[in-house]
């Protein structure tokens, strides 16, 4: 008879939970994992309900080892194996969800200690409009093409932002 244990540990940072239960079953090999949806790899996409269940392996037979509870929580798809993506958050845990828990929608995460400015204009001029915490969760709009600043949604607050602040937006990518 297997003995669950279930402990719930709550993460200010992105409002995950923990949940330890039963044994590890071994994942299966990550280099076979193709790419089902045609899409490149690593990417970065979001958590699409409020409540996602982050498991050891690429199938519901495994158990769960995070519950994340804040939807929008920029993650990067690292693998796939059929409808399961392995992920990875940004404080760099690992694990699987279905692929049906993740939006397309572009996120980021403040990152750092210190409040970072949100610009007026991408010219970089000393222009805040708000300033922005570490751990904050942003819409992200636009990253042209050459440029260090990527245009946000900070909570119905636009303005632009360094890309070395957020988590969630490759150094050169471009995002239309």
């Amino acid at each position: 008879m297997t003995r669950w244990l279930l402990v719930v540990l709550a993460m200010t940072w992105c409002g995950a939970a923990a949940a330890a239960e039963g044994p590890a079953e071994a994942a299966p090999n990550e280099q076979a994992a193709g790419k089902p949806d045609g899409l490149p790899l690593p990417r970065f996409v979001s958590l699409r309900p409020d409540s996602v269940n982050l498991r050891v392996g690429p199938s519901a037979r495994y158990p769960i080892e995070w519950i994340y509870v804040r939807r929008g929580l920029p993650v990067e798809i690292i693998a796939e194996f059929d409808t399961w993506r392995r992920i990875k958050d940004p404080a760099g845990t690992e694990g699987w969800v279905h692929s049906s828990m993740v939006s397309g929608k572009r996120t980021a995460m403040i990152t750092g200690e210190a409040v970072r400015p949100l610009l007026r204009t991408m010219d970089g001029k000393p222009d805040t409009v708000a300033s922005v915490e570490p751990g904050v969760i942003v819409a992200v709009e636009k990253c042209p093409q050459g440029s260090a600043l990527c245009r946000v949604d900070a909570g119905g607050v636009v303005g632009w932002i360094s890309r070395d602040a957020l988590w969630g937006v490759y150094p050169a990518e471009v995002i239309n």
